[in-house]
């Protein structure tokens, strides 16, 4: 590497840095500083903003708020809840379960605050340490980002994998990323099952019982959902949302069945215009560019896209429950899945801009220093969707921001598909806000970030999960694919 690429890079990785340190909108807009600098100081061409990306996360986001604004995600945590609660001795391998699905079904992690203290308060009545579900819970909702068919990071694995070759569907994805995370979070459980004292045998945990306030603040109170009536209206939101998404898996799988157009693909040769191989081009798109195609061309009917297909279904399903649910747009807006998803738009427009600009720029030499390395050691790439993850605390961002980089070293489809767990780091810093809730929501103290920042409660459970994820995703994509 030169000097002025090392130099942009540090640019880089600054800007994620630093916006990493103020959280929420400032990981996107910070990324702005970095791409104005390489762009404006260094003269990089910009690179490519992820807009299909995006358009799915406002879908995804907009449905999943709307049910949440009529009650629906009220229905979804109570009956988690009732699960948990008949099974309490079993809540270190329940609570994961119970966050990773739902996130699983809303496509974001950010569903499971309601939860967490519910968790807490059935480890604490059991007399659990509730260090032990809490971290492994707080790991598991966000585990369930790359097995979820609505998530960022699954439509963006599927849509760039598709482009460079790799025919990829999204139930392909969660064959593969589903029990990969399963075995994952279960061997973490494991590990989390006898993780501390127990609570009779704490001392610091004995020496706040003596204080009748802490005691009190411990024991007095009690957090669940089971009293609260669930309105018809509710359920019928849950079940459009669960509608919608059977529809988007269903044509996920029957492709054939979605309305197809007439799409020109050249072969060899253009006059007027390069296209290459693996791009096409409308009819009206060519009439409009007043482009004469020239050498070896094919027409060939192509089925609608599956990201245009999530974005049509997802606003569907928001207006239905609108319109039947008597779901208010303005509580969807002010609710939390809302604007957590809204956060991640803003983060993944800034990062992965910021980060296809450098790349897209250094393709050659990227390709020149790794290109051993990946031949050799393909599967090391995981270690970098990893690292980056530390960085930029989004999933969808690093896939966006990484896999493109991925492919043009040559290192192949079923591989990334292999290592696709790896994209979750960011509980390594426990800067991240479900991290940081449940550490609020614990009300033994157990659940701690500790003093030397890195030996906090998640740290065990999510290395674990996230080797063992992606060491068993590995195996099953070599296999299968």
């Amino acid at each position: 590497m030169t000097f002025v690429m090392i130099l942009q890079l540090l640019i880089v990785l600054g800007a994620l840095w630093v916006g990493s340190r103020y959280g929420s909108l400032a990981l996107g807009a910070i990324s702005g500083i970095g791409l104005a600098l390489l762009v404006f100081g260094f003269g990089l061409k910009p690179g490519t903003p992820p807009t299909d990306v995006i358009y799915i996360i406002i879908a995804a986001v907009t449905c999943a708020g709307i049910m949440q604004a009529s009650g629906g995600m009220d229905w979804l945590i109570q009956i988690a809840e009732k699960m948990l609660r008949k099974h309490p001795d079993r809540i270190t391998f329940l609570a994961p379960l119970a966050t990773f699905f739902l996130t699983v079904l809303v496509g974001t992690g950010h569903v499971v605050y309601t939860l967490m203290p519910i968790i807490c308060d059935i480890a604490l009545k059991k007399g659990i340490r509730p260090e032990r579900p809490c971290g492994v819970a707080s790991i598991a909702s966000q585990v369930g980002i790359t097995c979820s068919p609505i998530a960022a990071a699954v439509v963006a694995f599927v849509s760039i994998s598709n482009a460079n070759g790799f025919e990829i569907s999204i139930p392909g994805v969660l064959m593969i990323s589903i029990p990969a995370c399963i075995c994952g979070l279960m061997a973490a459980a494991s590990a989390s099952y006898r993780r501390g004292l127990d609570l009779d045998k704490d001392p610091q945990f004995q020496a706040k019982l003596k204080d009748p306030a802490q005691f009190n603040y411990i024991y007095g109170s009690g957090a669940t959902t089971l009293d609260k009536e669930i309105p018809k209206e509710a359920k019928r939101a849950v079940f459009i949302f669960l509608g919608a998404l059977a529809v988007i898996v269903f044509f996920a799988v029957f492709q054939n069945a979605l309305p197809s157009y007439e799409t020109l693909r050249a072969v060899k040769g253009t006059e007027g215009l390069h296209i290459d191989a693996n791009m096409t081009l409308t009819a009206d798109q060519l009439v409009k560019a007043k482009v004469h195609v020239t050498g070896m061309t094919e027409w060939f009917s192509k089925p609608l896209a599956m990201n245009v297909v999530i974005q049509i279904v997802m606003i569907s399903a928001a207006a239905l429950m609108i319109i039947f649910c008597k779901a208010a747009p303005k509580k969807a807006v002010a609710g939390p899945v809302w604007q957590s998803g809204m956060v991640a738009v803003v983060a993944i427009y800034g990062i992965a801009w910021l980060a296809d600009t450098y790349f897209s720029n250094y393709t050659n030499e990227m390709q020149a220093m790794m290109t051993d390395i990946v031949k050799e050691y393909p599967w090391a790439i995981a270690f970098v969707f990893f690292l980056v993850s530390v960085l930029i605390n989004s999933q969808g961002a690093v896939v966006v921001a990484m896999l493109p980089l991925a492919y043009s070293l040559g290192i192949e489809g079923p591989v990334l598909l292999g290592v696709l767990p790896s994209v979750y780091g960011y509980f390594f810093i426990p800067n991240y806000p479900s991290d940081i809730a449940t550490v609020n929501f614990d009300r033994s103290g157990t659940t701690v970030i500790g003093k030397y920042l890195l030996n906090h409660s998640f740290m065990m459970p999510g290395l674990v999960c996230v080797f063992t994820s992606t060491i068993v995703a590995y195996i099953l994509s070599a296999i299968i694919y």
